[in-house]
């Protein structure tokens, strides 16, 4: 059934694609976060398993969260690997050591990457393809990518 919200449809197509691309990026930093999880070494090992099983969870809410707003828009969401790695602009790489900083050090630089993407669309969804509600449900991603952000960045200092 056509989704009639007042939004053209050629504008939701252009949405539900970007936020395609925003769900791959969510999906492949929420693999690499479990990663870092189940594989971190060291003498912090109990705190930092910990710490990204914290992140993990919000991203994996993130991911349903964002996957229900593209088909919110009358769109169907991505959902296998093959079109995560061909929608993201993330690494799935890593390097191959398993301790806290490297894998701290790699997870900030993607929550970094996401920002910049998630803050370039946001005037995109509501000028552009005239749909405030995902330029708003962006901006509070982005907040809560800040958050994340910041905390993988305190543990740096």
């Amino acid at each position: 059934m056509e989704t009639k919200i007042g939004i053209k449809k050629d504008n939701l197509a252009a949405v539900a694609l970007s936020l395609s691309k925003v769900l791959a990026d969510e999906f492949v930093l929420y693999t690499k976060t479990r990663k870092a999880h189940w594989n971190i070494e060291g003498p912090d090992f109990y705190n930092k398993h910990k710490f990204f099983e914290d992140q993990y969870g919000q991203l994996e809410q993130i991911v349903d969260d964002v996957a229900e707003r593209i088909r919110t828009l009358g769109h169907y969401a991505p959902g296998t690997l093959k079109e995560f790695l061909q929608l993201t602009h993330l690494s799935e790489e890593s390097r191959g050591k398993n301790d806290s900083s490297g894998f701290i050090k790699e997870l900030l630089a993607d929550h970094e990457s996401v920002l910049t993407n998630l803050r370039e669309n946001i005037k995109n969804f509501g000028e552009a393809h005239q749909d405030a509600g995902t330029s708003d449900y962006i901006t509070g991603l982005m907040e809560t990518h800040e958050k994340m952000a910041w905390m993988l960045r305190a543990h740096l200092s």
